[in-house]
């Protein structure tokens, strides 16, 4: 157990430490270059004018926000995993970001010629498409019960039915707002600035730390509800609020960043990998990894192709998908 604690421990730090190094690289790197000693002569206050422009305006909300969005992705994605008892539950893959997404794009084409400020807004909107997504998901599979493989056939099919609504309004929206909701969709954080994140943060701080707290729960929920239920946990209840909290996880962050895939789906498997399989350890891993990634996967399509970007979904398809193809010929 002591060794487990000390491996955990080195791997959380070893990730807190790649993700601080990895923020300093990124607020190097864009279509303007900022050398490390002025990006620290303007993170302490002594930078030029151009240069605090660049980074507090634009680069540090962004990274601040990858930063939320993996985190809470991942978490959302660990979760799903822990209480379905399927290694492939994932916010995207179960239709939860589409029917969050279906939401937005519902709520941005009823607002688009109106003076509505959508900031605070779209994650509550979010949420709700979420809650519904899931709600359809988990009564159309129930039968005496809910077994993985029919979870996930329904949820392929609730996300194919909400991607073909999103599609149906964004053809109703004018060109522009058409052009925006797709870039949103694929995955977008280009655009944030700290007014989502303050919109996005009340979320994380009081969710992570629950989903934290709620550990030895989904440790207990992982050995089946009988077992479960013998070591005095109230399985159906504790499965719905931890339902509730991935939901609300995936909701906010899709609301902010678009549609996400593949992350709540890797980083469970690689922090289980990295520190066993129990969530005491597991969780922090992932969200750690989660914001990694994220923030990788930013920093790369943003200036693989510079000055022209990739959005980072796109990008973080392309790795998830990658790892995920490789699990199915492992396994």
């Amino acid at each position: 157990m002591k060794t487990q604690k000390r491996k955990a421990m080195f791997v959380i730090l070893g990730l807190f430490t790649a993700i601080i190094i990895t923020l300093l690289i990124s607020l190097n790197m864009g279509t303007m270059r900022i050398s490390p000693v002025d990006v620290f002569q303007t993170l302490i206050g002594n930078g030029t004018d151009q240069n605090q422009l660049i980074l507090f305006d634009f680069r540090l909300p962004r990274i601040v926000i990858a930063i939320l969005i993996g985190a809470a992705m991942a978490i959302s994605g660990a979760i799903l995993q822990g209480v379905t008892h399927n290694e492939l539950a994932d916010p995207g893959i179960l239709g939860i970001n589409s029917g969050a997404g279906f939401a937005v794009v519902l709520f941005l084409y009823l607002t688009q010629n109106s003076p509505v400020s959508a900031v605070f807004v779209l994650p509550l909107t979010a949420l709700a498409g979420a809650v519904l997504a899931a709600f359809l998901i988990y009564s159309i599979s129930w039968k005496n019960g809910v077994t993985p493989i029919r979870l996930i056939l329904v949820g392929i099919g609730i996300n194919a039915a909400f991607s073909a609504l999103i599609i149906v309004f964004q053809l109703r929206m004018d060109p522009d707002n058409f052009t925006q909701a797709t870039i949103w969709l694929s995955g977008n954080i280009a655009s944030t600035n700290w007014s989502y994140t303050l919109a996005l943060l009340p979320w994380i701080l009081i969710l992570v730390p629950f989903t934290l707290y709620k550990a030895s729960t989904l440790d207990a929920l992982n050995l089946g509800d009988e077992t479960a239920q013998g070591l005095g946990a109230a399985v159906e209840k504790e499965r719905m609020i931890l339902l509730l909290a991935a939901v609300a996880l995936a909701g906010a962050s899709v609301a902010v960043g678009g549609a996400i895939a593949f992350l709540g789906l890797v980083t469970p498997h690689l922090a289980r990998k990295l520190v066993g399989v129990g969530h005491r350890y597991s969780l922090p891993t992932t969200a750690l990894l989660g914001a990694l990634l994220l923030i990788v996967a930013d920093t790369i399509g943003r200036n693989i192709l510079s000055p022209s970007e990739i959005p980072v979904g796109l990008v973080v398809s392309l790795i998830g998908g990658s790892y995920f193809v490789y699990l199915l010929m492992k396994s």
